[in-house]
């Protein structure tokens, strides 16, 4: 049974930062593909940082350019996000993604693209 686990959210003040973790199980994590979304009431899921099964690949929304980082280790079976610089905006829960690739440097960027999900972790930006 594939599992995926946040931890690290939390409360911070604008400017701040945070590191968000997603360990998996039940799964072979080299062969995945893995993602982070995010989702604030009212909105929809947006994706926020992909990665390809090697770490060669990465894509970031406009909205965090710059201030988040995404990586993985796939010795220890977990995908990162580092967040800088935080803001009031980016306030939602975070979601961690993953789906098998073929390839080793496709990264996903539609939720409906990905198989298995975490239970997400609430960040809240106080300004």
């Amino acid at each position: 049974q594939v599992q995926l686990v946040e931890s690290g959210g939390g409360l911070v003040q604008a400017g701040g930062s945070l590191r968000l973790s997603c360990a998996a199980s039940g799964l072979t994590f080299g062969g995945y593909a893995m993602g982070w979304f995010r989702q604030a009431p009212g909105k929809e899921r947006e994706i926020v940082a992909a990665i390809s099964r090697l770490s060669g690949r990465t894509f970031y929304g406009d909205s965090v350019k710059g201030r988040f980082a995404i990586s993985r280790d796939n010795a220890k079976n977990t995908a990162y996000l580092q967040m800088n610089s935080l803001k009031p905006e980016d306030t939602a829960v975070y979601y961690c993604a993953g789906r098998v690739s073929t390839d080793l440097w496709t990264y996903y960027l539609v939720p409906s693209e990905y198989s298995d999900w975490g239970q997400g972790a609430q960040v809240t930006v106080s300004s």
